[in-house]
């Protein structure tokens, strides 16, 4: 397979990863030359149909989807039985990978990537996009840290077909909310569920629910409460883990009602653990863990005395415990001057970098210039990006991150042919595309005059590909087309041939019985044909009827 070339297009190098439902290749676009990553579906796929046509509506909608946080898809095709997506390559490592290596993570880890996850579900919400299987093996992390969100396509058609389709898919019934396990109607806020146990996982290493069987564990996520995380590890801020209570609840009216309330739910515990410190988060998860210690030894005393736990007790001793540290962390911030040092980030949105900075200044705030990405809704040089968002709670004086548009991931290909070889550079970067390969073919067209171009013009392309052309070396010799002249007399023979631009070549004669004398009865060249213009046609003209010249000279001789 790693010598295979798909669609005349797509050479697969190596393989670089094998799940459930596909197997990934490192692969090279010919056409574009960059490298990109292959998924091409298992075989126990491709065999239904409804699955394939779910899969290819899918994917080509996320395709649509331009975001820093999701994976890009460039095609999607299909080569005999083989159906595959081209993807983005992403240098790194997924995060199933990390949380096995590094969980249970730090909380600061932890909110960083679930905001940067949230933050693609956001656009993909947006879009009308559900996603249905955020799970960690779909998230990978670049080496600079940049999350990339995965397999919309996939997860799609996946979830339309059955969950019987194939064993090695049924992995993800661990992040499956309710309503997914029940089969019954999902929406944004089913994402939400599976991105809270994705974040559980992160913070104490373990899914929530396990079991021997698919069916076992998705029962739990309709049946059984979740531990909560601070009773697998110690640490973890209160008011993180009530996000993911929050985000995990069974009950879809209870949780987060929308990415972007998750969002601001995780700036405000970053910036609130900015602020105050690690300490006081630290401080406040020993009391809790402490109350909860106290709690299990009374109710273990309760038992040995053979009486019934109070459970009232226990309630009331936790409720004055959060109190305390509610109030213990709101003096702080009072103290500080916290809350009068905040305010709303203003909207750069659709603004130039002139703009921004000047109400930036204006506002009290840093801004700060990140990279330019593709947006398809805002216009090229306009701030399509930012972070925190508009409305957010920000520190005055803090820094705020906008990125750039470049516009359209894609465009259409602009029309050079028959334009000079100089002017076609210019013409390609005012449309966001690079000159590839120029290949000479001998013509008589002008010197450097395009011939030819691939992509043709009118092709939907990713801006920044290279496009190839053929120019002209203008030593070619110009065509004309051959005349018929046969059965014509000399005269009118002799002018057809001189204005298609040949030039008559020796003319010879011959009797014939069916063609009058003094008219063409042969041309060296076939009518119609293309020859190089100047070149000599030689014609061969009628002397008339032998039998009549021979009997007109007997008649001559017998009057004589």
């Amino acid at each position: 397979m790693s010598s295979r070339l798909l669609s005349g297009r797509y050479e697969l190098l190596e393989k670089i990863g094998d799940g459930g439902m596909a197997v990934v290749y490192k692969g090279k676009d010919k056409l574009l030359n960059r490298y990109i990553a292959i998924k091409i579906l298992r075989p126990e796929f491709t065999s239904d149909a409804t699955f394939v046509e779910n899969f290819k509506r899918e994917s080509q909608a996320a395709a649509g989807l331009t975001h820093p946080n999701i994976v890009g898809v460039y095609d999607v095709g299909r080569e005999g039985n083989i159906n595959y997506i081209v993807m983005e390559l992403i240098e790194g490592r997924t995060l199933n990978e990390i949380i096995a290596d590094e969980a249970p993570m730090d909380y600061r880890k932890v909110i960083d990537i679930s905001k940067q996850v949230a933050s693609a579900l956001r656009i993909a919400h947006k879009n009308k996009i559900i996603h249905r299987d955020v799970k960690p093996h779909n998230i990978m992390i670049t080496n600079d840290g940049v999350v990339k969100l995965a397999d919309f396509g996939i997860a799609r058609a996946v979830n339309d077909a059955t969950l019987s389709t194939g064993s090695k898919i049924i992995g993800s019934v661990h992040y499956f909310s309710p309503e997914q396990a029940r089969g019954n109607y999902v929406d944004e806020r089913s994402d939400i569920y599976s991105l809270g146990i994705v974040m559980y996982e992160m913070l104490t290493g373990k899914v929530p629910f396990d079991g021997d069987n698919p069916v076992t564990v998705a029962l739990k996520h309709i049946n059984e409460e979740i531990t909560p995380p601070s009773e697998l590890v110690a640490g973890i801020p209160p008011t993180l883990e009530r996000a993911v209570m929050k985000a995990t609840s069974k009950y879809q009216t209870n949780r987060y009602n929308s990415a972007d309330e998750l969002i601001e739910e995780l700036n405000n515990i970053a910036f609130v653990s900015n602020v105050v410190g690690d300490s006081v988060f630290r401080e406040a998860s020993d009391v809790v863990e402490k109350r909860n210690q106290r709690l299990a030894e009374e109710e273990k005393e309760a038992r040995r005395k053979e009486k019934k736990p109070n459970k009232k007790k226990g309630i009331i001793i936790a409720a004055i415990c959060l109190f305390i540290i509610l109030a213990g962390v709101f003096v702080f911030l009072l103290k500080a001057g916290v809350f009068s040092s905040t305010k709303p980030a203003p909207d750069f949105l659709d603004k130039t970098i002139e703009e921004a900075t000047a109400l930036a200044e204006e506002e009290g705030f840093t801004l700060k210039q990140g990279k330019d990405v593709y947006s398809s809704d805002y216009s090229e040089g306009r701030i399509c990006l930012q972070d925190p968002e508009p409305g957010t709670e920000t520190a005055k004086n803090g820094t705020i991150t906008v990125n750039l548009s470049k516009g359209p991931k894609s465009g259409m290909v602009p029309n050079v042919v028959g334009k000079n070889k100089d002017e076609v550079e210019a013409i390609f970067k005012e449309y966001g595309y690079e000159l590839g390969n120029v290949k000479t073919e001998t013509s008589p067209e002008k010197a450097g005059t395009v011939l030819e171009q691939n992509p043709e013009a009118g092709t939907t392309l990713d801006k920044e590909s290279k496009i190839d052309i053929t120019v002209s070396d203008g030593k070619g010799k110009e065509k004309g087309t051959v005349p018929s002249v046969t059965k014509l007399p000399l005269s009118d023979a002799k002018k057809a041939i001189k204005a298609a631009g040949f030039n008559v070549g020796s003319i010879d004669y011959s009797w014939s019985e069916s063609v009058k004398e003094g008219y063409v009865i042969w041309q060296q060249y076939q009518a119609n044909s293309q020859l190089d213009i100047g070149t000599s046609i030689d014609i061969t003209v009628s002397s008339g009827s032998e039998k009549e010249k021979q009997k007109e000279e007997a008649e001559k001789e017998s009057e004589e």
